[in-house]
This record gives structure tokens, sequence and C-alpha cells, in this order.
């Protein structure tokens, strides 16, 4: 008797933590931030990479695709940007080339507060003369336990026949995908070009197809060039969007979208 009675008052004791990290565990939402950095140069020309961090850090997100990242780059001290910034946000750091660049290397960079399952670059095709490109996957597990694919990328600034030719490669590889997929980055094209309208075959948009939200530039927002897409369409809800407009930490706006996992 004596033995259930503490039983008991354990569980009673212990119930709201208990209770909490089912609640964590039971986590669908996921928040997702496109961000292009800039190489880590602000608006008014100076490095600051604390700048990037608070934004990234105010926004809590769960993943950050960033766009225009240096790695050991002249022009940014030789700096490896996603691991700095992974330190400041305390966020799991990857890098992925798209081109060899200014005595160091040039691309994507992902950061997660959830560790990578597997990660993969693709190298995305390009016109001759153009700059390369890449897409990075990371594939994370959520505290639901539910696996999930997250896909950063940017496309090429030059040639709408550039982007198009990127955004077929997209939907190639990522069709045959088997977890729910998160598709984001600066992809350089309006809503209803070309390209979007490629990628939009496949992907869902999460953007308002009536009142596209600008993005850039980000002193005076007139087009939208930053996405985020998932994949299958059936299985993401919206439940918030938004454009972060700072005037300082870069030229782009960071877009910050929550999204529910849904079941099948």
């Amino acid at each position: 008797m004596r033995f259930k009675i503490i039983v008991l008052v354990f569980l009673v004791l212990n119930f709201p933590l208990v209770w909490g990290q089912t609640k964590d565990n039971d986590k669908k939402t996921v928040k997702v931030l496109s961000f292009n950095i800039l190489g880590g140069r602000t608006t008014k020309g100076d490095f600051n990479l604390d700048a990037l961090a608070k934004l990234i850090n105010d926004a809590n997100p769960d993943f950050v695709a960033m766009q225009e990242v240096d790695f050991k780059a002249n022009r940014s001290k030789k700096y490896d940007l996603v691991t700095e910034l992974g330190w400041r946000t305390k966020m799991a750091p990857i890098f992925a080339r798209a081109m060899y660049y200014d005595g160091g290397e040039y691309g994507e960079g992902v950061l997660s507060k959830y560790s990578f399952l597997s990660t993969r670059n693709i190298a995305l095709p390009y016109l001759e003369g153009q700059e390369p490109r890449a897409a990075i996957e990371v594939v994370a597990e959520l505290p639901s336990k539910d696996t999930i694919a997250f896909v950063g990328t940017h496309f090429a600034h030059e040639t709408n026949e550039g982007r198009e030719i990127q955004a077929k490669k997209i939907n190639e590889v990522f069709s045959s995908n088997i977890y729910p997929t998160i598709l984001v980055g600066d992809l350089n094209a309006k809503p209803g070009s070309g390209p979007i309208n490629t990628l939009e075959e496949m992907w869902q948009a999460t953007y308002d197809k009536k009142n596209p939200e600008p993005t850039f530039p980000s002193d005076n927002p007139r087009v939208k060039i930053d996405y985020v897409m998932f994949y299958p369409k059936n299985r993401w809800k919206v439940i918030e969007r938004k454009v972060i407009k700072d005037t300082y930490a870069s030229d782009h706006c960071a877009y910050l979208v929550t999204l529910e996992l849904l079941d099948e």
C-alpha cells in the first residue's frame, strides 16, 4: 500500500513535466526561413554576422535556407559563414558548394534545430557563362518522430532560361522523395513566370496568389523572388507566413513560414 502511495505522489508531482514532454514530442509544426545573406555583408557595406544571427534568432525557425553563402572566401574574411552563424544561433550548420570563388567557395547553407539523418548536394544545370547553382537537401527527424526533407536552393539571376532548366531539375530530382519535403530559396523569379509555374506543377506555394508580398529589395520591396514551397501538396498546411523587413542585415527580406505536417 505504501508503495502505491509513493508512485501516486510521484505521478502527481511530475505530471506537468511529463505532459509537457509529450506535448513537445507531438509537435508537427515546422518554422522555415528563407534568407539571402549577401555573403555576410550588410546594405551599409560592412561585415556583420551578428546582425544576421539576430534576425534568425528573433524569427526562431526550425530550419533556415541561406543563399549567397561564402566558405572561406577572401571577401568574407576567410570565414566559414554557415559555421559562424550556427555557433551564434545554436543550430546545426551545413554548407553546399555551388562553385569555387574568391579564394574559397560559394553556395548554399542550411541551419537546423535538429540533427541531420542525411545530406546531399545536387548540382543544378546552368547556361554557359552563368554562375553554377546548387540545391542542398537535409533529412531530419522532428520531435514527433516524423522524418522530413528540407531543400535550400538559389536559381540563376541572369536569365529566365537558366532558371527554367533549374526548376525542371528540381522537379526531376525531388519528385521521387519518400519523405514530405519543403523547398526554400531565392528563385530570382516572379510569381506567374515560367520557372515558378514549372515548380508549381509539383510544389504547393505558400504565398498569397492574389497579392504576393514582395521580398526584394529590403529597403523598398517591390518584387517577390524568395519562396517556400512544399510537396506532396496534401501533407502540409500553411499556418502563418511573414516577410521580415530588415533594411540593414541584407538586401533581401527574409521569408518566414510556419507549416503543419499532416498525417497521411
